[in-house]
């Protein structure tokens, strides 16, 4: 029996019905506390229970070698004081962040709420941070001991007090901290908390952005855009396009959405409004059919020559699937995992080794963008 999902998350979201932000707080700190002790026997149990290691889920994406293909994304350790758990946990790849240049304490709380009807979170938190130097501290201090099996990646993101024409300039200063400290990068112009911010996902404004951070890489780090699910396809093409021009290592489909339609939660307990009445972004399941069809047009549009990172919505092996057979080679998960705990990595990973069998292949490689190819034929 799941022990989280009938016993303890039922504790924490119906009966003492804990703040969302304190109970991630906690839950930080105590992965910390585990990441610096990585051969203790609690690790030695986590990796027991919680990994799945076979090589048909193994792939070798811009010169990175993840074991599996389900990942964390950014926004759940976002000073990368937990760096040196995640492999332990399941999961292929994890990414820290969003971290800015200028450290910065984010929007007013209340600014995180679950939607328990919904399955789905609503946040505006703002970038809360530590700053890009603090993190680049913490990693350069971890080094040694995260010398372990699973790409870390860096989601970066603009300084609320920098201005929207000095953007670039901002990413360029976190870059230039933490290029010898991540696995590869992402260049978030995507979250609507920070003001202005989705702005930057125009054509001009990202090539700025891109254009510093291309002279800054001498190491070749593999850089990529993720980009918001409220995009007209139009500028979905001129990012691609962006995309191609300046050799990134693919695209990130998708962050939160500010669209409400469809919702089932009436008011939020917390403010006494609905949701439509509080700003932010929506992640989880109503994200899921919309970030689905924008990895699918990007696939479409590049034949699969562009790399897709695919986020939202994720909660069990059907959705994994759904992502990657429309087109993304790796997927990542959040606030599917805060709903169905720490077991889902394994249940997502055996789910998708039953789908390649299902579907006669070899690898998850072969599967990425299966639906798209049967269409077209």
């Amino acid at each position: 029996m799941d022990i989280y999902k009938f016993a303890i998350r039922p504790l924490l979201f119906n009966v003492v019905k804990t703040d969302s932000e304190w109970l991630h707080q906690q839950t930080i700190r105590s992965f910390n506390l585990l990441s610096q002790t990585p051969a203790s026997w609690v690790n030695q149990r986590l990796k027991h229970s919680l990994c799945l290691y076979d090589s048909r889920l193994e792939q070798n994406l811009f010169g990175l070698n993840f074991p599996n293909p389900v990942g964390l994304a950014a926004g759940f350790d976002k000073d990368g004081v937990a760096a040196g758990i995640w492999s332990n946990l399941g999961f292929g790849f994890a990414e820290l962040g969003t971290v800015t240049f200028h450290a910065q304490p984010g929007n007013p709380r209340p600014r995180l709420f679950r939607l328990p009807l919904d399955k789905a979170a609503l946040n505006r938190m703002g970038f809360n941070n530590r700053g890009a130097a603090a993190m680049a501290a913490l990693l350069a201090q971890q080094k040694q001991k995260l010398t372990q099996s699973i790409p870390i990646g860096i989601n970066l993101g603009k300084s609320k007090v920098t201005p929207l024409e000095t953007a670039a300039q901002d990413y360029l200063d976190s870059f230039r901290l933490l290029k010898d400290l991540g696995d590869y990068f992402v260049v978030n112009v995507s979250s609507p908390n920070t003001p202005g911010l989705r702005s930057l996902q125009d054509a001009s404004m990202l090539s700025a952005i891109l254009d510093l951070l291309r002279q800054e890489n001498t190491t070749q780090k593999p850089i990529f855009v993720k980009i918001a699910p409220d995009l007209e396809w139009e500028a979905i093409a001129d990012i691609i396009t962006l995309a191609k021009t300046y050799q990134l290592a693919g695209i990130i489909a998708t962050n939160t959405t500010i669209r409400r339609d469809g919702l089932k939660t009436q008011v939020i307990d917390q403010t006494g409004k609905s949701p439509q009445d509080e700003a932010g972004g929506i992640s989880g399941e109503p994200l899921r059919d919309c970030s689905t069809e924008v990895i699918r047009f990007i696939w479409q549009q590049t034949q699969g020559q562009i790399p897709i990172i695919g986020v939202g919505g994720i909660f069990s092996p059907e959705d994994a699937w759904e992502k990657i057979t429309a087109g993304a080679s790796l997927i990542q998960v959040y606030t599917g995992w805060i709903y169905e705990g720490p077991l889902m990595v394994r249940r997502i990973l055996a789910g998708l080794l039953s789908k390649l069998e299902q579907s006669g292949l070899n690898s998850i490689n072969e599967a990425v963008g299966l639906q798209a190819k049967i269409q077209k034929f």
